[in-house]
């Protein structure tokens, strides 16, 4: 089974849709947390607090490219899929050759082991095949992004009256040979994603509907694809509880944002 087969299960048995973005900023981390590693301390209590509402965790390799960082992350993948839980690593790598290919063996079992990873095909399909290329992998492509910066390239006029990020998705349906292809495309400009939907039929990774306030209706009729798709929000649950007097409220806090998330959502689908 590929990535998209099993996210199609998870997104069944939890009735949710939900990305949790495992983003922990060492800036923002509680003080209570004790021991070794505190960015894996951190997602492990994340984790038990909202994997039931979770059908994916996506961690940000940002946030975990250093030496301890990487222990947390490798850790982080392992309990998670101990969960029953599948993680997509937002790495949104996009290089030549043999680079491209150490990058895709973080996919694999005998590396951190991810599910699926965020991909940048700026420098077009050659850079991406090695992720295309791995059947059982998700392959996550950025097309129409939603920070406010990215209309300065994916909304240029490719010809005949169509933007970039129109012209990346409809390339990536294409490149969709194994069942493994999906999008980025943001939830703070609706239209757009109704734009892309209206072009291809891959499921869709939509950021943007907590902290950066995208709207969730339209989230759900555009991103999913036969029910499968992913609405992320990061700071907006993992952060949830910040001020809490004791961990039970922190993280309580973080179980209970997932939680009415899934429920904004599933009046959509």
């Amino acid at each position: 089974m590929g990535f998209f087969d099993d996210l199609a299960d998870r997104i069944d048995s939890t009735d949710s849709v939900v990305s949790v973005g495992l983003d922990p900023d060492l800036d923002r981390l509680p003080e209570f947390l004790d021991g070794d590693l505190p960015r894996w301390q951190f997602n492990r209590r994340v984790i038990d607090a909202t994997h039931e509402h979770a059908a994916c965790y996506k961690p940000n390799a940002a946030f975990y490219e250093d030496a301890d960082g990487w222990r947390a992350l490798e850790e982080t993948i392992a309990y998670a899929h101990g969960k029953g839980v599948p993680v997509l690593l937002d790495a949104k790598r996009g290089d030549i050759g043999n680079t491209a290919r150490q990058y895709a063996d973080l996919l694999a079992d005998d590396g951190l082991g991810a599910d699926a990873m965020t991909v940048n095909p700026y420098m077009g399909r050659d850079t991406l095949e090695p992720y295309l290329s791995m059947e059982d992998k998700g392959v996550i492509v950025l097309c129409r992004t939603s920070n406010e910066g990215g209309a300065d390239f994916q909304n240029l006029n490719v010809g005949n009256g169509k933007p970039l990020y129109e012209y990346v998705a409809q390339r990536c349906e294409e490149w969709n040979d194994n069942d493994n292809v999906g999008l980025v495309v943001g939830a703070t400009a609706p239209e757009e994603l109704e734009s892309v939907r209206n072009l291809v039929d891959l499921p869709f990774l939509v950021p943007g509907v907590g902290a950066q306030g995208g709207d969730a209706e339209a989230a759900v009729e555009y991103g999913l694809a036969d029910g499968v798709g992913l609405v992320n929000s990061s700071r907006g649950i993992i952060f949830a509880g910040e001020g809490a007097d004791t961990e039970t409220e922190y993280f309580g806090a973080a179980g209970q944002s997932a939680k009415r998330l899934k429920k904004r959502l599933n009046k959509y689908r």
